[in-house]
Order: C-alpha cells, then sequence, then structure tokens
C-alpha cells in the first residue's frame, strides 16, 4: 500500500461518525438504486409477456406493408412452410396463423366496424392468454361453426350477450362479398380497450371459406420461450425466411415494431424513474461535498504546514481525492451488496400488490410481480453514484490549489 493510501485511510477514520454516516448514506442509495432497477426491469418484462400474450407475440411473419395498411390482399401465401421452419428453431416456443379483415358486424339494434380475426383454437391457446379472460361463456373449439368470440366493450355496444347472432358483412380477398352468421359464444375482457371495443375471433376454417382466402393468412405469430431469445429469434426466422421467399415479399416484425404505444409507456416510464434517481445521487452528492469541506476547513493548518515542508497542491489534490474515492467504493459495496441480497429475496418470493390482484388478474397480469437482478441494474445506479461524488469531492479537492502556506498556518 503507497503512503498515500496510508495517509488517506488514515484520514478517513479521524473522524469516523461523519465517515460511517456519509458511507451509510452512498450505500443505501446505491441499494436503493439496484433495488427500483431490477424492480423496474423486472416489471417491464412481466408487462411485456403479459402484453404479447393476449395477442401480438413476440414476433409476427406478416406481408410487407401489412402492419401499415392491413389490406386482406396482403398475405401469407404458404403458412405451413413457415410453420416448417419455426419448427426448427430452438428459441420458439410455439406459434399460430391468424387472418383478419376489416368487416361490418349487426345485431339487432347496432351496426359496428371491428376487425374480424380468423384463429386456430387449439395453437392459439398455446401462443394467447385470451382463453384465460373470457369472462362469459366458453373458448372456441376446432369443431366449433358459425361461433364468435366478442370483447366485452363491443357486447356492449352491440347490446348482445350469449347466444345472440350477429351478421357479418366484409369483402372476401378475391373482391368477392363475405357474409355470415355468427353466433356470439364468449365474451372477453384483456384490458386493452381497443382490442375490447373492435374484436371478434372465429375460427380459421370458418374465416378461410367467408373470406375465400385460398389457405393464405395475414400473421404467423410466434411466441419466444424467453424474451432475451426474441431478437436471436429473429435474426434466425429472418435468414431461414429469405430460403423460401425468393421474391422477398415477407417481414418479420417484433413485438417493438408490433407495440409502439408499450415501447412509448416504458420509456416515459423510465424517464421519470431517471429524476428520481437523479434527485437521490445529488443528495448523496451534497452529503460527500459536505463531508469533505468540513474535512478541508479542519485541516487548513495541516495543509498548510504540509505545504510549506513541500508537498505539492497536485500530491494533496490526490490524497483528498483518494480520501473521497475510497469512502465512495467501500459504500458502494455495501449497497450493492445488501441491493443485490435483497433483490435476490423478492426474485425468488416475489411481491404480491396488496389489494390489485383481482384486477390484474383480470387482465392477464400475474398477482406477484419479480424484479429481475442483471448486471445492467447492478452497474447502473452505483456507476452513476461513482461519477457524480467523484465530481463533487473534486470542488473541495481544487481548493486546495489555492491555499498559501502562511495564511493556512494562520487558520485558526
Amino acid at each position: 500500500m503507497s503512503i498515500d493510501m496510508k495517509m488517506a485511510w488514515r484520514n478517513i477514520w479521524r473522524n469516523p461518525r461523519r465517515s460511517i454516516l456519509t458511507m451509510a448514506a452512498i450505500a443505501f442509495a446505491c441499494l436503493l438504486l439496484v433495488f427500483m432497477l431490477s424492480w423496474q426491469f423486472g416489471s417491464y418484462d412481466t408487462m411485456i409477456n403479459s402484453a404479447v400474450k393476449i395477442h401480438t407475440g413476440h414476433l409476427q411473419i406478416q406481408a410487407k406493408g401489412y402492419q401499415d395498411r392491413k389490406s386482406i390482399r396482403l398475405v401469407v401465401p404458404d403458412p405451413t412452410r413457415v410453420g416448417e421452419v419455426l419448427k426448427d428453431i430452438p428459441e420458439v416456443d410455439e406459434y399460430t396463423f391468424r387472418a383478419n379483415a376489416f368487416s361490418l358486424v349487426s345485431s339487432m339494434d347496432r351496426t359496428y366496424g371491428i376487425m374480424v380475426t380468423g384463429i386456430d383454437p387449439g395453437r392459439e391457446a398455446k401462443v394467447s392468454t385470451i382463453e384465460h379472460l373470457i369472462r362469459q361463456g366458453k373458448y372456441l373449439s376446432d369443431s366449433d361453426i358459425n361461433k364468435a368470440l366478442i370483447g366485452e366493450l363491443l357486447a356492449k355496444n352491440l347490446k348482445v350477450t350469449l347466444g345472440d347472432e350477429l351478421v357479418v358483412l366484409g369483402q372476401g380477398r378475391d373482391g368477392s362479398v363475405a357474409a355470415t352468421v355468427t353466433t356470439v359464444e364468449g365474451i372477453f375482457s384483456s384490458g386493452q380497450d381497443v382490442l375490447d371495443r373492435s374484436s371478434m375471433q372465429i375460427t380459421l376454417k370458418d374465416f378461410q371459406d367467408i373470406y375465400a382466402m385460398r389457405g393464405a393468412v395475414h400473421e404467423v405469430v410466434i411466441l419466444g420461450k424467453s424474451l432475451n431469445a426474441v431478437q436471436k429469434i429473429k435474426e434466425t426466422v429472418v435468414a431461414e425466411i429469405r430460403k423460401i421467399d425468393n421474391n422477398h415479399h415477407l417481414a418479420v416484425l417484433d413485438w417493438m415494431e408490433l407495440l409502439p404505444g408499450l415501447v412509448e409507456g416504458i420509456q416515459m416510464d423510465m424517464y421519470s424513474g431517471l429524476i428520481f434517481y437523479l434527485i437521490l445521487v445529488i443528495v448523496v452528492a451534497f452529503s460527500i461535498l459536505n463531508t469533505f469541506l468540513m474535512s478541508i476547513f479542519e485541516r487548513t493548518r495541516e495543509f498548510g504546514v504540509m505545504l510549506a515542508i513541500g508537498t505539492t497542491p497536485g500530491r494533496l489534490m490526490k490524497l483528498l481525492l483518494l480520501e473521497s474515492t475510497t469512502m465512495t467504493m467501500l459504500g458502494i459495496i455495501v449497497g450493492i451488496i445488501a441491493g443485490s441480497l435483497i433483490t435476490w429475496y423478492f426474485q425468488i418470493h416475489g411481491i404480491v400488490i396488496s389489494g390489485a390482484s383481482d384486477i390484474m388478474s383480470r387482465f392477464g397480469i400475474p398477482e406477484r410481480m419479480y424484479p429481475r437482478l442483471s448486471l445492467r441494474s447492478l452497474v447502473i445506479g452505483p456507476g452513476v453514484v461513482l461519477i457524480i461524488t467523484f465530481l463533487t469531492a473534486l470542488y473541495p479537492a481544487m481548493k486546495v490549489r489555492h491555499f498559501h502556506p502562511v495564511e493556512a498556518m494562520k487558520a485558526v
């Protein structure tokens, strides 16, 4: 250990109470940052997985331009070949096929424009949580004919309930008139107002017949084994799809492209969290500033003597920065260890949000939320604390450079 480091260590403990309180403030800030960032990242994963499992999936294969135009003629012409590609990708958990068409739906009293979606009930139940969000009636089965699931808000708007008939009128893929009469088999509530207000689901077999799809679909919906696997799945699917899509007709979209509103919501929450974290770090920085200003005032005569016997201002500045960095690092290490232990505990056992379990389960969100400890949550918060406290300690350290030995030794 160098002489400067030994002096810095001795000076830290000249006033142990003040040093301990300062390190405790740093440790508490780091603990809070590690836990809160882990909580944020964990809750984002839960929100994303809940949202994609309601409707969009982690990824979708579509015809280029379909996401923006939703034209019935922009199709995936051979979904079976696409399915064969997906079967061989280990990161893919499940996949399903969907077809969509804008149509008019009428009850005895009202008519609304909605999106009719054809689904494969068996596959859909493995990709989507709609089956568990049905509030009245039951989910579709593969053998159902002319049966439909509708959103709760759409049912209220149309003034219909289970067993009521709905007339559907639209346009087929070939330009023909698409018309049918369906019976309400189930009513779901996803918590997404747009989906609940303007969505009807029928079997893909019925959809193919009504809208003259000739075996084509509009979406191949993919659910990955984890959120972290999405990028790898996308890269693999893009490479494999090129082999069977000679005309470059298909596009692969991930959840961020499919749910831009959710991405914006997460970004807004991150920004508001950053403001809170910045305020917390600034409070800690002022604690460091106060500690070192007091230290300089108390040791002014000592610094004067050291300057008089030949110690350079640069070395004094280095000594003070060593003291501040050592105290900061000790506080950060304690904070990271404590924050990791607390986060690890709740990562295993979860946190139940009291009073909100019924509402959360209604929207397909688990009642227990789990923070997610990661390298990112361990590094970001403590890293910012280290940088800001170091910059804060520069101010009192710079003051030493302007000391004159004679004046400093006269200080009381």
